[in-house]
């Protein structure tokens, strides 16, 4: 779903994405059992850098990702990422990706078709074409943030 210019969007909320996509992910918890997770994607303007991924796992509240959408970018077209986060073409089948979220001793790889995911990212680089993100950061009200009691000077 991206905003169209339509009445509704003029009323968009500040803090409303600026792209979601929702996706078919499965997991595989054990061997022979493939569990079907509600997850979408958000990406806004406003964190130009990231792309914040809900998985809806029976709780009350999602739990949220937040990784870069260039690492999302890679990992439709080879390997990307170390750490907590890793993307890959799935290898038995290239029109699907794993996504591997690890947290200390466990991981969970979700499995999601490729398609949405790439045209997610269409979207949000119509929205912030890649390399030009530093454009759409606030500077003072992250400095505000990291140094709370320092003024910080309007430019």
């Amino acid at each position: 779903m991206t905003h169209q210019n339509t009445p509704s969007t003029w009323l968009r909320r500040a803090d409303d994405p600026d792209c979601v996509q929702l996706l078919d992910v499965t997991v595989r918890p054990c061997p022979g059992l493939r569990v079907s997770v509600p997850a979408r994607l958000r990406y806004y303007r406003t964190d130009p850098y990231a792309v914040h991924l809900d998985c809806h796992a029976d709780l009350d509240e999602p739990i949220t990702w937040l990784f870069g959408r260039e690492l999302l970018t890679e990992g439709l077209n080879g390997r990307a990422g170390l750490g907590d986060v890793t993307v890959r073409r799935s290898p038995t089948d290239p029109g699907r990706l794993a996504i591997a979220l690890t947290t200390p001793g466990h991981t969970a790889v979700l499995h999601t078709p490729a398609a949405p995911i790439r045209d997610f990212l269409r979207r949000s680089h119509r929205v912030v074409p890649p390399g030009t993100e530093h454009h759409h950061l606030d500077i003072t009200a992250l400095l505000r943030h990291l140094l709370p009691d320092h003024p910080t000077r309007p430019e």
